[in-house]
């Protein structure tokens, strides 16, 4: 397996852009099963992830082309020729669960396999599987797969509730609302970016959709769809991760097209610590004020809160604060895998359950390291940035499935960092 070197060697200067966002175009990419005519998604981000969903969508009768290398998808899916999503491919990522809502909605039945994805916690998917129920789906789970059809051969209309904030289930019954007959009332609905994005590009499809943004999410179902061309909106935690880097180790770095209400809530907290986040006419300029970062407490919640795909990367920083950090992770268990590879570099956490507690300490010495999952990765590169010596973080296809071109944009803004490739 490749692995990535990175040696500690100061500040870093420059520019780094930030691709489209995975997680939205995850979700996007599904909605070409919504229509007969094309879908086209520019500004996508080339990652593992996607080539997979494409796989996917091409198992189904989907055509997907990558154009300008790769950062435009041209979807086609005139003929669904297939009904049944299987385990190879979608034991690969969990958002491989988002065919079923629009398969369910435009074909009246589906199979899908129980997806798979990074080891960090269950994540079931029952919210998804209720959120169908209330629109009339009857599911029946055999042999890892769920099986959905629609008595009437299509979907109704009626109000999804759901008990917590799901982003995946809100973005599934959301595209499986569109072709219902009726209007559809999600309650309790999740509010992140990615799925008023995808509530932009099904507006540009025909859907007739108000709310998204907000708790309550309120859908009139139409009898078809048409095509669009989208842009994927800016990865907001690919913008975290790399506001980061000078953070950790110094520096002035622009992060082209990022904007701060996608990260409010972060941009908050890294004030806190001591970080100055200016916006520029090209996205948001980061340094911080003094030699050393401020300890914090973080608490992950849905958005508008601190993201949990961004605990990882923020406990690499608070690793080297002043004082003492205490990090809550209420959104995922096992979440705090990355915490014993950052204790081989130096760092005192100390974790119970949910609760990681961080003991600054001057400085990080470089180890060999493991990758667990795709945040953890990234968490471990950016501690090597401020370790002394060299960090040989090991299992980074994690990271391929996540962040396009990580050692280049390093590389970029004076990072010494190296994709070492398997013997």
């Amino acid at each position: 397996m490749d692995s990535i070197v990175v040696t500690g060697n100061g500040p870093l200067s420059g520019q780094i852009p930030i691709a489209g966002a995975k997680n939205a175009c995850l979700t996007l990419m599904p909605a070409t099963l919504l229509s007969e005519e094309p879908l086209t998604l520019t500004n996508a981000p080339r990652l593992s992830d996607i080539r997979t969903m494409t796989d996917l969508l091409g198992s189904l009768g989907a055509e997907v082309s990558t154009l300008h290398n790769g950062k435009v998808l041209a979807m086609s899916s005139h003929h669904i020729n297939n009904h049944m999503a299987h385990y190879d491919i979608v034991r690969k990522m969990r958002a491989s669960i988002l065919v079923l809502g629009p398969m369910l909605a435009r074909e009246g039945h589906a199979v899908v396999s129980l997806p798979g994805g990074c080891a960090i916690g269950a994540r079931p998917v029952d919210l998804h599987l209720r959120a169908l129920e209330s629109m009339g789906a009857e599911l029946e789970l055999k042999d890892g797969y769920v099986h959905a059809s629609t008595p009437s051969g299509r979907l109704t209309g009626g109000t999804v509730e759901f008990p917590f904030a799901s982003v995946g289930a809100t973005e599934n019954a959301l595209m499986a609302a569109t072709l219902a007959k009726g209007t559809t009332v999600l309650k309790g609905a999740a509010r992140e970016p990615e799925i008023v994005d995808l509530a932009r590009c099904l507006r540009k499809m025909g859907a007739r959709i108000e709310g998204d943004g907000t708790e309550t999410i309120t859908i009139e179902g139409v009898d078809r769809l048409n095509g669009a061309t989208h842009p994927v909106v800016t990865d907001r935690i690919e913008l975290g991760t790399y506001m980061l880097a000078p953070a950790i180790c110094g520096g002035e770095v622009e992060l082209l097209g990022g904007r701060k209400d996608l990260l409010s809530a972060f941009c908050d907290k890294l004030d806190e610590a001591g970080v100055e986040i200016d916006q520029t006419e090209q996205g948001l300029r980061v340094k911080r004020r003094a030699d050393h970062i401020r300890a914090v407490n973080v608490t992950t919640e849905p958005f508008p809160g601190f993201p949990t795909d961004l605990q990882a990367q923020m406990m690499a920083l608070l690793c080297t604060a002043d004082g003492v950090s205490v990090l809550e992770e209420t959104i995922f268990e096992n979440r705090f895998m990355h915490a014993p590879e950052l204790m081989r570099m130096g760092a005192t956490i100390d974790v119970h359950g949910g609760t990681a507690t961080v003991t600054g300490v001057r400085t990080l010495k470089g180890a060999p390291v493991m990758a667990t999952d795709l945040r953890a990765s990234v968490s471990l590169i950016l501690a090597g940035l401020a370790a002394e010596g060299e960090t040989t973080v090991s299992r980074v296809y994690h990271l391929d499935r996540g962040y396009e071109h990580v050692v280049r944009k390093l590389e970029g803004v004076g990072a010494r960092i190296e994709r070492v490739k398997a013997q």
